[in-house]
């Protein structure tokens, strides 16, 4: 047998989850032919056959994390190669084990953490009951689960059914954002500017992108990549600015690149085909990684001011809340303009507050400015 293993997808992606499978076993496929569909770093990938032949077994179902240099199929009629044995011991492991208690085919650890420690009874009363062991928090000693930890699960979910595991875009945010709470020492920073210079047609988002750009000039360490653990940091020279996307699927940060060198017409076709490729599902997984710097406009839907999250190893992210009307002070008297809410969140352990707040004040002096460009 010879074994095909997830390759190298690129952009430092290590990991891939199953969609679905365009062969079964028995069938007969041709070099490049699409074996498999995965998605990765929030893109679908269609994987093509290395070669021609015939398909002995698939390792893994939809739903399944695979990582790079794990087996997805075998070839029959192929010389082994040297993971036989290894792959072999663990398909057996993962054809033994109930669907619940399924493992990673090529790593030690199942799809949803490690085997809860439980004896064979307390195992055959969570069958018998539909409960899934590795989400019952064990109460017994030595972190036991015991059958009053079943029983209670089992109620809980005949009240408000069964726990769905997050699968796809809303895993890998999941990931994401206990990435940054792990990491991040974070503050935010709030002000809000005056738009009454804007014109009644004006793309919000668009001068959100130039203003941006803008500051990250005058203030570059915002601009930039933090390394906890070499505590170094990297400014950037261009200004790839990552922009929330909410779908039906999950948030989508697409990469709008250089976005300072670009102009204003190239920055509004450019944000357009990243959203249409996002909402397709067929945007480029390099489309979605290495942003410098990001914008969430969450103010289109509702909220005027906000705690976004930085996702190391960026140290900065924009939010934009809904304009409102507010009476001001204008020429000695009051008046009522329309004011954007803007909150700056940033990694404290990198940048000052003196740094976020030189940038917030470029930010608002771009906004104030009559045109976009």
């Amino acid at each position: 047998m010879k074994f095909f293993k997830l390759p190298d997808l690129g952009e430092g992606l290590q990991e891939a989850e199953i969609v679905s499978w365009a062969v079964a076993v028995g069938d007969t496929v041709a070099a490049d032919q699409v074996l498999l569909t995965v998605e990765t770093a929030k893109a679908l990938v269609d994987i093509p056959s290395p070669q021609a032949g015939t398909i002995a077994h698939l390792f893994g179902r939809p739903g399944d994390v695979v990582h790079i240099g794990e087996p997805l199929l075998e070839f029959a009629g192929e010389q082994a190669d040297a993971s036989t044995t290894v792959v072999g011991t663990m398909r057996e492991a993962a054809a033994a084990a109930p669907d619940r208690e399924r493992f990673i085919i090529g790593s030690p650890q199942r799809a949803r953490g490690e085997r809860p420690a439980a004896t064979p009874a307390i195992r055959s009363l969570a069958a018998r009951l539909g409960v899934d062991l590795a989400a019952v928090p064990p109460s017994g000693p030595g972190g036991t689960v015991t059958s009053h930890d079943v029983e209670a699960a089992a109620r809980l979910d005949d009240r408000l059914g069964k726990p769905e595991a997050l699968r796809g875009v809303r895993r890998a945010m999941a990931q994401n954002m206990e990435r940054a709470q792990r990491e991040v020492a974070q503050a935010t920073l709030f002000d809000e500017v005056d738009i009454q210079r804007w014109p009644a047609d004006a793309d919000i988002t668009l001068r959100l992108i130039i203003a941006i750009a803008r500051a990250c000039r005058q203030e570059p360490s915002l601009n930039a990549w933090y390394d906890g653990q070499q505590r170094s940091r990297r400014l950037l020279q261009a200004v790839d600015l990552g922009i929330a996307v909410d779908t039906a699927e999950g948030l989508f940060v697409p990469v709008l690149r250089n976005v300072g060198e670009r102009a204003a017409d190239d920055l509004t076709a450019g944000l357009a085909r990243l959203k249409a490729d996002v909402r397709a599902r067929t945007i480029p997984p390099q489309e979605l990684l290495n942003p410098g710097i990001t914008l969430s406009n969450y103010g289109t839907l509702s909220g005027r001011f906000g705690t976004p999250i930085v996702v190391p190893p960026t140290v900065a992210i924009i939010g934009a809340g809904s304009i409102y009307d507010a009476v001001v002070p204008w020429q000695g008297a009051p008046a009522i303009h329309p004011l954007l809410p803007l909150s700056l969140s940033f990694d404290h352990r990198c940048v000052t507050g003196a740094e976020a707040a030189r940038f917030m004040a470029a930010l608002k002096d771009a906004l104030q400015q009559a045109a976009a460009g």
